[in-house]
């Protein structure tokens, strides 16, 4: 089961400002990106669940953390229907994000505390996923979007949380653009984890990246 309540999840993400977005079938390559990102200041991992099997890559990831990684918050990502997200956290996920808005889903995730991110592309179904519990939404794509939709909801509805997903990438300016706009954190995948870093597992580059990152939002935040 999870070991944070949505409440301290949304907490690290409002305060972190970034998720780092994460899959790959090699369990062990995993656990490298995981402690790189972790040392690099990362409180928060989604791993998007998107290849055969990844439910035992998920299972081992946050075991890993659990032993290894003292506060490390493990989520999954990319689950389509209830059925996953329950299979999830019987593993221990802490916070599942859906690329749709789905009430099955967000039923079992509320049965159990545990926070839901669901991808809105509008503010009728963002005002949906609010009337359902969510804290935080997932705006996803983000690169369709943009921080200029972001700003269209926060200026009227401050109270709304916004996580953009797809478009973010780890310059300032990037980053400078949601966050003026008004997002409470960013997910972010390929443009921090990248191909070329997995290719030459340069773990070191990873961290530094993170580092960076979170040091840019921090400063922007601020």
């Amino acid at each position: 089961m999870a070991q944070y309540t949505r409440i301290e999840v949304a907490m690290v993400m409002k305060e972190s400002g970034m998720v780092p977005l994460f899959y790959h079938p090699d369990i062990e390559l995993g656990k490298k990106v995981l402690k790189a990102c972790y040392d690099g200041g990362a409180r928060l991992l989604e791993f998007t669940a998107r290849g055969d099997f990844a439910y035992e890559v998920f299972s081992e990831l946050n075991k890993f953390a659990i032993k290894e990684l003292p506060g490390m918050i493990m989520g999954v990502g990319s689950i389509t229907d209830a059925a996953a997200a329950s299979l999830y956290m019987q593993m221990g996920a802490n916070f599942i994000v859906t690329p749709s808005l789905r009430e099955d889903i967000a039923i079992v995730c509320n049965r159990r505390k545990v926070l839901w991110s669901p991808g809105c592309g509008s503010l009728t179904e963002i005002n949906k996923a609010e009337e359902m519990g969510c804290e935080i939404v997932k705006l996803f794509p983000g690169n369709i979007y943009g921080p200029a939709f972001v700003k269209g909801i926060t200026g009227p509805q401050p109270w709304t949380s916004i996580m953009p997903t797809g478009g973010v990438s780890t310059e300032e300016s990037n980053l400078k653009g949601w966050f003026d706009a008004g997002v409470t954190c960013v997910g972010m995948g390929s443009k921090l984890i990248s191909k070329e870093i997995l290719a030459k597992q340069d773990f070191a580059q990873l961290e530094d990246a993170v580092r960076q990152a979170l040091a840019t939002i921090k400063r922007l935040k601020s």
